[in-house]
Parts: C-alpha cells; structure tokens; sequence
C-alpha cells in the first residue's frame, strides 16, 4: 500500500508556496474529482492520468480516516497507456501490403495501396486501442506531508513524474521543484547565506594528474550543481574510512553510517565505463578501491543510517538524490499494515529518513561550499593515492 508498508522507492519535491496546514474534506473530493476515468484524454494514445485511493489498481475509495495519516495526504497517481507495440504495427502493416499487392504483376504494391494500407493500420489501432486489449496500468504511490511542505512520488521514472505533475498541477495549482543534489545544495547555499561561494562551486579534480575535472553525465549548464551528489558519496566513504562511522549532524545529532549491499560507480571521462559490486560491505573490496583510485566516480550507494536509534537501509542515487528499497521500519507484525498506528509511525520514520539526509548531506555542504574544502580535497586525494601501484 504505497509508503505504508514494504520497502519504498522515492523521489522527493519540494512545495513552492505555503502548506496546506490540514487536510480537509476538500482535498478528498478533489482526489475524486481527478480519479482515473474521470477526464478523458484528448487522443486515444494519448496516457490516461487520474488519482487513486491507494490500496490497489481499482480502488476509487477515497476518505478522510483512510487518505489522511499525520498530517499526510496519501494516495496513488495511476497511468494507462494504450500503445500498440511497434513491432506488431510492423507485422499489420506487411499484413495489407501483401493482400493489396497480391493482384499487381510486378508482386509490389503502389504508392497509393502502402497509403492505404497506413490508413487500414492506423484505424485497426484505434479499434485495438478502445478495445483495451494493449492497455497497460501502472499505479506510483504519493505522499504529500503538509509537516515538511514535501511531496514523495513513489517512482524515479522521469516520463511518469511528468504525467503526475501535470495532474497535480491541474488538481491542487501545485509547482514542484524536484529535489536533486543540485537543488539541494543551493537551497542550502540559502539558508546558509552562501549563495555567493555557491555560484563559484565547479566540479572537483581529485587526482592531482587531472587539470580539470570531466563529467560525462553532467550538461555543465550553469546552476546545474547535481554532481555534488557524485562528491557527496565519495566524500562520505573517505570520512567513513579513514576518520569514524560515527558524524556530527548540523543539528548536534550524531549519525551511525556504512555503505552496504551495493555500490555503482562510473568513469567520469567516459573512458572505462561502469562497475557494479554488490557484497555485504562493497567498500572494503580491492576492485571498489581501484575503481575509485583509477578515476571512477560513484554514482549509487546502498548505505545503512543509525539517528536517535532508528535505522534506515536504503540505497541513494547520487545526481537526483534518489532513495530506493528503502526499510523505514525494522519490525512489523503480522498483519500491523492493517493498523493506523503503524501507519503513522511510517509516515513519521519516512520524515525521520528524509531529515536524516538531508543533515548528512547539509554537513558535507558546509564542508564543500565552506573555507575546509581545499584541506579536505587535499586529504582525499592522498587517499585516492594510497596503495595504487
């Protein structure tokens, strides 16, 4: 049931404007209002795009004790596509090219019979296509906390967040702004009044060799600042490695933290391609060491946080901060999905992860946009350097 039970997968947004406060009867009729098969679609290709109560694919129930959870609005954004796939549009195409053909004495059809023969495939499918025999559902849970003014879309497909920005923009007038590294760190620049040592931030070079740092993936356009994501997580496996596993948050909290189950780096220059290692602590093996130390870049991490005793097993996608099959609650019982307590207490530790974050990656910003980066660069690349041969 979305956020409210299992793993979760994530991307957060930030709310521009105030937050709700409470929500009310008047979100649940808007919800019921833009539920799937209430608007229609301007084409029959086109996807259809409408909200659901959340529980599972059909589920139009909405309600307040069911959809609002601690000052939570919980639903499901649901998307139905009616592509025909191309490679059978293909075999009906050949299909009437042939039939048209079959008369003429050179055994090949005329400019007007392939015309024809597009015209006969274009309306056989919008046949198939009402029919719903290629219709494919695909349900993203959403969680919009009025706490925190966020909203998690439970997915990191690009093309679906467009499809349920585009309702939400209709249903509630929200504008979002996705929360990447790069966003993140200027939102911290902000609030830090830093914005001025934030615009000269460029890429690290941490191999003394390189005179400048290339980043394959990064369009290098001006306030694109995501690949700090890429130096965030190579930052905290040097501190994790060579200081403690134990960080002071800007808060005064202190983070228990290791990088586990899965670790993805890449070349930067596009030279050596990619490596995925997948062990219970990927650090610690030879080949992560000599991927990083021979240039690599990480890209995504599988990492364990401990904060005030509760803990968090996820995985974090460097460049759009992106969190996947993440374990916000350790124990559940039998049966506890049932339970609104428990559903509270999630909606409670998916805060508690996303503050957690947000501090981890806050205390890597004040040493990065701060006076300490050159100490720490410098540190980091006599790191790089030990034990390569």
């Amino acid at each position: 049931m979305g956020f409210l039970s299992g793993r979760i997968t994530y991307e957060s947004f930030r709310i521009d404007g105030s937050s709700p406060g409470q929500f009310g009867p008047e979100h649940i009729k808007t919800l019921e209002r833009f539920a799937i098969g209430k608007v229609e679609t301007a084409a029959i290709d086109q996807p259809d795009v409408g909200f659901l109560a959340g529980e599972h694919l059909f589920d139009l129930d909405f309600g307040l004790e069911k959809n609002v959870i601690a000052d939570a609005l919980h639903f499901a954004v649901r998307i139905d596509t009616n592509q025909i796939p191309a490679a059978v549009r293909r075999a009906w195409l050949q299909i009437e090219l042939a039939a048209l053909a079959a008369d003429n004495p050179s055994g090949r059809p005329t400019k007007a019979q392939r015309q024809e023969a597009r015209d006969a495939v274009e309306a056989r499918c919008e046949e198939e296509a009402r029919s719903g025999k290629f219709r494919r559902m695909q349900q993203f849970p959403v969680l919009w906390d009025a706490r925190t003014n966020l909203l998690y879309f439970g997915g990191t497909s690009s093309a679906a967040w467009e499809q349920c920005s585009d309702l939400l923009s209709r249903a509630f007038a929200l504008e979002l702004e996705r929360l990447t590294s790069g966003h993140r760190a200027q939102r911290w620049a902000r609030e830090a009044k830093r914005r001025k040592a934030m615009e000269d931030v460029v890429p690290s070079s941490f191999h003394p060799g390189d005179s400048q740092a290339e980043i394959a993936w990064w369009n290098s356009e001006s306030g694109n600042f995501d690949y700090l994501g890429n130096e965030f997580l190579l930052w905290l496996w040097w501190r994790l490695e060579t200081q403690s596993d134990t960080i002071t948050l800007p808060d005064g909290s202190e983070l228990t933290a290791m990088l586990a189950r899965t670790l993805s780096l890449q070349c930067p220059r596009g030279e050596s391609g990619k490596e995925t290692i997948s062990a219970e602590a990927p650090p610690r093996l030879p080949e992560a060491a000599q991927a990083i130390r021979s240039g690599k870049l990480p890209r995504k991490s599988g990492m364990v946080l401990v904060r005030y005793g509760d803990q968090y097993e996820l995985v974090l996608q460097a460049e759009t901060f992106s969190v996947s099959g993440a374990r916000i609650q350790a124990q559940e019982s039998p049966g506890a999905a049932e339970s609104r307590g428990i559903f509270e207490d999630r909606v409670e530790n998916l805060r508690g992860l996303g503050e957690t974050l947000d501090l981890v990656y806050g205390a890597f910003c004040e040493r990065r946009i701060g006076k300490h980066w050159s100490g720490d660069l410098e540190q980091i690349r006599r790191w790089l350097k030990k034990g390569v041969k």
